[in-house]
């Protein structure tokens, strides 16, 4: 009986281990996919950026064009007030005039808003590809490692497995029974020490005779309260 409980404490080991490397299965595609979207997302605020700052500098460039365009018909407006011989002609000139001076003023200020929206995402770019590179160098590091990891976890897997089925040939079906019920029904720690006179896994207290029969260990007891199995060692003595 010794030598089952001995096996079911490596068993439950194996077991501790597989529960890791499943969860790492789980959460590692998850890390995997952080890290790259942080790259891939300054990326493309990166992008973004420099296409907002494209669309600007173009619009400032069709604005100035604009604007020199609306100067010289000014200029000519301007010259024609010297030939002008009546009033009604006057009057419409100078309307004419008016007009161009506002058309040329409001593109003269969406010019200078152009500037300052320029000045801002030049220096969003400076910023992200800054942050950019940072996490380059962080993460790089990180992926390869988690790339690694994950590239070897089903080895790992089915090597732990197969110490498992070893494990298991060796141990009485029916131990094998109860532990594998306990562990499906609780999770984590079938296997227990006695503690403070309870129970390791539920803290129930433990009558003092039945301690002394799981002391002698040449049977395997079940804790009433949770069905965990219990056994005793040294940090039983406490």
């Amino acid at each position: 009986m010794e030598k089952d409980l001995t096996l079911l404490l490596n068993l439950q080991e194996i077991d501790d281990h597989l529960g890791e490397l499943e969860r790492s299965r789980i959460y590692l595609p998850d890390m995997i996919r952080n890290l790259e979207k942080e790259v891939s997302d300054l990326e493309t605020s990166i992008a973004e950026n420099e296409t907002a700052k494209l669309e600007s500098e173009l619009e400032q460039k069709s604005l100035e064009l604009d604007i020199e365009a609306n100067r010289q018909e000014l200029e000519r407006f301007q010259s024609q007030m010297k030939i002008i011989k009546t009033n009604k002609e006057y009057d419409a000139l100078i309307a004419e005039i008016d007009s161009k001076k506002r058309e040329i003023a409001d593109k003269e200020e969406r010019i200078l808003t152009l500037m300052s929206r320029l000045d801002e995402l030049k220096e969003n770019i400076g910023e992200l590809t800054k942050n950019l590179e940072n996490s380059k160098t962080s993460n790089s590091g990180q992926l390869k490692a988690l790339r690694a990891e994950e590239s070897t976890l089903q080895a790992k897997i089915d090597e732990k497995m197969e110490i498992r089925k070893s494990i298991i040939k060796d141990i009485n079906r029916q131990i094998i029974g109860v532990y594998e019920r306990v562990r499906k029904g609780k999770g984590g720690l079938v296997v227990v020490p006695i503690r403070k006179k309870a129970c390791g896994g539920c803290f129930k207290q433990i009558p003092p005779q039945r301690i002394q029969e799981i002391r002698r260990g040449d049977r395997i007891f079940s804790c009433e309260s949770c069905g965990r199995i219990l056994i005793w060692t040294e940090e039983s003595v406490n």
